[in-house]
């Protein structure tokens, strides 16, 4: 199979059994904290070959990777083997173990990125990046229950705060807190180019138009509507029950933050397309099909690539990034000139697949007017720019990813 590369490590030594794979499958899904990947191989002595011989119970691991590049390390946790002489077996990366690992987790005035490492620290799971989030959690107490459960609860609290997301993922055996926002990718699935196949859905059946906060005691503390939406649809309403430490402005922050989330229809996009292994759940594509009237980004909610014979594909479930244009505070960029929003110059060169990435991507991208749609403070690459070549900016710029501020002028 053209491109990939298995190798089973067994007491610290790496087999290749490359030769031996029949199909790949390798996924994610958003909310959790683990990708996995189903490997179909021969089990059959043959020509030139010997049976993998998977153990399960020896603690064995896999690594996988396509065109030299890494996308999966872990560890092997089932397998199966039928009378074809067909061995099947799954492994998970190293987020399994915020899955399987129980404990009581208590914390007070904790930010998500400590409960994050704090979990990391207790059952040994080592991380490499760790996003830097703001607010602190006057309580969070989970009685025997996951890690993962712990981490969740903390950055969804964090979210209703702030209103931004966090997602958890894994490189190379390492763990990574990543801000989602930060992590919108250049990439483009677009009609005649590389899309096969699409469906496009949406709902109102879980929307509110508006949301009321009201204290154990069953006092409406804050509320807002959607006027606008209840003249067209007529009433939703929804219930909050806020953290009683939370003062009035925090409130009235919280129930815009909900209500603004929860009065957008679910509008989702299923697509097939070749596939490309930068992809994966949590980060942000950019989407162009015209009969649709769409142009625009979306983030990848579940991922499955399939790597057999015939092709490499991937299947993508994907919402629409409704939180690019909410602002975190201080979002403008010290001693910068530059906001979100501005239509600036990019005077070409390299762009970046996040803001702190190491090495750049898809090649040098031409001059232009973009827009600037991010600002992240402090990161090695710190403006993400959007050029001509995918929204209504003159031009045709197709810079589309982190790009460093010196190649930016008003």
């Amino acid at each position: 199979m053209t491109g990939i590369n298995l190798i089973i490590v067994k007491s610290s030594t790496g087999y290749d059994v490359t030769n031996l794979v029949e199909s790949i499958q390798w996924r994610g899904r958003k909310g959790t904290p683990t990708r996995s990947i189903n490997v179909s191989l021969l089990d059959d002595d043959g020509d030139g070959h010997a049976r993998s011989e998977i153990d399960i119970e020896k603690g064995q691991h896999c690594i996988f990777s396509y065109n030299g590049q890494e996308l999966f390390r872990g560890l092997i946790m089932s397998s199966k083997q039928n009378q074809d002489k067909k061995l099947s077996f799954m492994a998970y990366d190293n987020g399994i173990y915020l899955a399987n690992n129980q404990d009581t987790f208590s914390y007070t005035n904790f930010t998500a990125t400590e409960v994050f490492k704090d979990c990391c620290a207790r059952f040994g799971i080592p991380y490499s990046q760790a996003s830097s989030t703001s607010y602190r959690i006057p309580e969070l107490t989970k009685p025997k229950t996951t890690a993962w459960d712990a981490i969740a609860d903390a950055l969804s609290l964090d979210f209703e705060a702030i209103g931004i997301r966090h997602f958890v993922t894994s490189d190379k055996g390492e763990l990574k807190l990543t801000t989602r926002r930060e992590n919108i990718m250049q990439w483009v699935i677009e009609s005649g180019a590389n899309l096969i196949t699409y469906t496009h859905s949406n709902s109102i059946e879980k929307i509110k138009t508006r949301i009321k906060m009201v204290s154990k005691e069953g006092t409406t503390v804050a509320e807002k509507s959607n006027s606008a939406l209840e003249g067209k649809i007529g009433v939703f309403q929804g219930i909050e029950k806020p953290d009683e430490s939370l003062t009035s402005a925090q409130l009235q922050e919280l129930v815009s933050t909900i209500l603004e989330e929860q009065s957008t229809p679910d509008k989702t996009l299923e697509v097939e397309a070749i596939g490309i292994p930068e992809i994966m759940a949590g980060i942000g594509i950019f989407v162009i099909i015209p009969h649709l009237g769409l142009s625009r980004t979306f983030y990848v909610d579940e991922d499955n690539h399939s790597f057999n014979d015939q092709a490499y594909t991937m299947k993508l479930k994907l919402n629409f990034a409704n939180d690019l244009e909410r602002q975190p505070p201080q979002q403008k960029a010290p001693e910068s000139s530059f906001s979100v929003g501005d239509i600036v110059n990019f005077a070409g060169g390299n762009h970046f697949v996040s803001s702190n990435a190491t090495t750049p991507t898809g090649g040098t991208r031409r001059g232009g007017k973009a827009k600037l749609t991010l600002i992240a403070k402090g990161a090695k690459h710190p403006l993400h720019l959007i050029g001509g070549a995918y929204n209504d900016v003159p031009g045709d710029s197709n810079v589309y990813g982190w790009v460093n501020e010196n190649l930016v002028s008003k």
